[in-house]
């Protein structure tokens, strides 16, 4: 596989990486050489082949990419931070030989975000994503150092102290006529 198109950070590491599985071609040869005859046939093959050779998926320590596109390139990325949600689903042919959709949505994002199609062994991927995903959680919570967690006490005991001070009703001044009367 071909990943001259994926630059990674230093410290980033790949992890898993895959394409389309080509069992995924036998359903478009199977409309497809019916219909070469009026010559439709050869550009739904040809389509989907070219779709399927030219994306790839990749898991790395600290993001999630996918490479698409024949005559012009879509690189998309997601920090594992962002990830929120992790699926996949099988059809009956899929099923059957081992290939599946992982789909991936993010916090803030509106559905799926972003989604490893035909990928072999889905379950495994899903897996993959998911346990980077709550080790770069735990890494973020550890990240939280004491001097952190103290200047954030110090921000809400100072809110709490201003909050006091607005409830806090003005000293009355002594007005003349609260003086004590003399009898």
């Amino acid at each position: 596989m071909d990943l001259e198109w994926l630059s990674l950070d230093d410290d980033e590491e790949l992890l898993w990486a895959s394409g389309p599985d080509r069992r995924t071609l036998i359903p478009a040869f199977a409309i497809g050489i019916p219909l070469s005859i009026v010559l439709v046939g050869i550009f739904i093959i040809v389509g989907e082949y070219l779709r399927v050779t030219n994306t790839n998926y990749v898991v790395t320590n600290r993001a999630l990419y996918r490479k698409s596109g024949v005559l012009s390139r879509d690189v998309k990325r997601i920090d594992f931070g962002k990830v929120q949600n992790i699926s996949y689903a099988q059809t009956a042919l899929g099923n059957q030989f081992g290939y599946g959709t992982v789909e991936i949505s993010t916090a803030g994002g509106s559905g799926v975000e972003m989604a490893f199609k035909s990928v072999p062994d889905p379950q495994d991927v899903q897996q993959l994503i998911s346990e980077r995903t709550k080790r770069e959680r735990r890494e973020g919570d550890e990240e939280r150092t004491k001097d952190d967690v103290l200047e954030e006490i110090l921000t809400e005991l100072r809110a709490i102290r201003a909050a006091v001070a607005d409830e806090r009703p003005a000293k009355a001044e002594p007005r003349v006529d609260d003086e004590p009367r003399r009898r």
